[in-house]
């Protein structure tokens, strides 16, 4: 991580530590788990933990030893909510989709070149996916929010981004460039993504883009649930759902000036 300025560095490493805290939430991550997210060596990650947690922005479970997000975290979260948090508008929309389909449903918000799942609601469908959770991040690209979300980007972002990134060694073949650009395609001609159990096995999931004022996906709506539920016949109207409640979030948004996190 390097920068241009003297510290940015430092401050880099300290975003991503913090990021892979955020990642580990509610239950937090050891050392050892941050230090594999990040890259960085392991004395270094000692080092910056106990510096967020000498601040508030990252504190420790003295018993197993795992690390979690901090007070300060929680504070300046709840001034930046005012000006970021969706999660009051959009609740009805996730809980609608749940209610109407049985399955998981979830929002999520674009950050960077990820994904983060801002909330979950369970549907009454007893067997459930547990891939997405809230705080789990993914790459654009990963999973059918992140899927998505890829897919309706600008063309030139999103031809930088496949030129950047191949995410196969980590999620297999599916997630390489070219197989992800055919994907995309099928993603841009339905209006919604599928992810056909490529990072659990079994474990199906759809999403359908949130657009911000600028017309960029910057949320997603999704579902997911086990394959057996996401038979062809079923998928077609679980897709109409999908961009139904994707669609009304969208006017929503637009008209509260809610503002996206890119």
């Amino acid at each position: 991580m390097s920068g241009s300025f003297p510290g940015a560095q430092m401050v880099g490493r300290l975003a991503a530590v913090m990021r892979a805290v955020s990642s580990g939430m509610p239950k937090g991550i050891s050392a050892i788990e941050a230090s594999r997210i990040t890259g960085l060596p392991r004395p270094t990650v000692h080092r910056l933990l106990g510096a967020l947690a000498a601040e508030g922005f990252c504190d420790q479970d003295h018993r197993s030893g795992r690390w979690m997000l901090g007070p300060e975290v929680y504070l300046m979260g709840a001034v930046a909510a005012e000006r970021y948090d969706i999660t009051s508008i959009a609740r009805e929309h996730v809980a609608g989709l749940a209610a109407a389909t049985g399955e998981s449903a979830f929002l999520s918000v674009r950050r960077g070149d990820e994904t983060v799942c801002l909330l979950r609601e369970d549907g009454a469908f007893p067997i459930r996916s547990f891939v997405l959770y809230e705080g789990v991040r993914f790459p654009l690209g990963v999973a059918s929010a992140g899927l998505v979300m890829l897919s309706f980007m600008d063309q030139s972002a999103m031809e930088r981004y496949l030129g950047s990134r191949d995410l196969s060694a980590e999620y297999g073949e599916a997630h390489a460039p070219e197989s992800l650009r055919q994907r995309i395609s099928q993603t841009r001609s339905d209006g919604w993504a599928l992810n056909p159990g490529l990072i659990v096995e079994g474990s199906w999931g759809m999403g359908a883009a949130v657009f911000d004022q600028a017309d960029q996906p910057a949320w997603s709506l999704s579902l997911t649930g086990i394959e057996s539920r996401f038979r062809s016949e079923r998928r077609a109207e679980m897709g109409r759902l999908l961009l139904h409640h994707a669609h009304e979030l969208t006017k929503k948004l637009r008209q509260s000036g809610s503002m996206s996190v890119r």
